[in-house]
């Protein structure tokens, strides 16, 4: 059986540690978000998935300080969103973020997405390393970007770390896509592992569209488990950091409760489908993302 629980963690590229499991907070209402994440926390998560975009971060940030657990024992997350990434506007949305939530520090920021061109994901990106300087962030990443993207932006850490310092371009330290078996993303996952980034896997249990699907079925009957507690042992199992979201109690529960069964190699390899089917949008290929 593995050795994976509910406190398990994978160590970034930052030298911090997160949690192998979040709570996903994407369009849960800021009026019951507090609710909600108070038990995720009864459920044994330590791991809070928000962004400036979900409207959610001071309920979320609410209930950590309402939790009596230490901040230290917690690890937030949020994400810039900007139809116009830039520098400028990335500094002003850091501290909105700080703000918001009334922490010292954020444990993780992400760009949402890879708008704003060459110079604005640049400038961007420039904005995180120097919040993260100031230990306004201690770990950084990315949302949504393509292959092509991560490519781009390892040449603009190049030029970074010429115009600020040897060491100084910054490290991806966490990539969060739409993954689950229907969109597995292995030319992405692939480039992150090569690099030791965690992927975080977010729609893990692809909206709730398959339960009943015949890939999920057989697994259901011969575990004794739910098609959602299928979908996140295998996102575990990948290597990834799975965000489940719900706001129903009993469900809470239910997608933490993963970690006393194993799928075996067989179990993988059936869900292994080759297909590419988003249930979100998928900024990957958006307009608005163009290189």
């Amino acid at each position: 059986m593995s050795t994976l629980s509910i406190k398990s963690t994978a160590r970034m590229n930052s030298g911090y540690e997160i949690p192998r499991l979040g709570y996903g907070v994407y369009q849960t209402p800021p009026d019951v978000t507090e609710d909600v994440v108070l038990q995720s926390f009864k459920a044994g998560y330590r791991h809070v998935d928000s962004a400036i975009f979900y409207r959610n971060e001071a309920p979320s940030a609410a209930a950590i300080k309402k939790s009596g657990i230490p901040r230290s024992d917690i690890f937030f997350t949020t994400k810039v969103y900007s139809a116009k990434l830039s520098y400028e506007d990335t500094k002003s949305k850091i501290a909105s973020s700080l703000k918001q939530t009334g922490f010292d520090y954020l444990d993780l920021m992400l760009l949402h997405a890879p708008f704003g061109g060459r110079e604005g994901r640049k400038g961007a990106w420039k904005a995180l390393l120097e919040a993260q300087d100031r230990g306004e962030i201690r770990s950084l990443g990315v949302s949504n970007y393509g292959v092509g993207h991560l490519d781009e932006m390892e040449e603009y850490m190049k030029e970074l770390e010429q115009e600020r310092g040897e060491g100084k371009g910054g490290k991806i330290d966490v990539g969060q896509w739409e993954i689950h078996p229907w969109l597995a993303r292995k030319d992405i996952t692939d480039w992150c592992e090569k690099r030791g980034i965690v992927v975080e896997a977010y729609s893990p249990l692809v909206q709730n569209t398959r339960p009943n699907d015949p890939l999920l079925q057989p697994l259901v009957k011969k575990h004794n488990k739910s098609p959602a507690q299928i979908l996140l042992r295998w996102s575990l199992q990948k290597g990834f950091v799975p965000l489940p979201k719900s706001v129903t109690p009993s469900r809470i529960v239910e997608n933490a409760s993963i970690f006393d069964f194993e799928l075996d190699e067989e179990d993988m390899k059936s869900l292994n489908t080759g297909k590419y089917e988003p249930v979100c949008w998928d900024p990957t290929t958006a307009p608005g993302s163009r290189l």
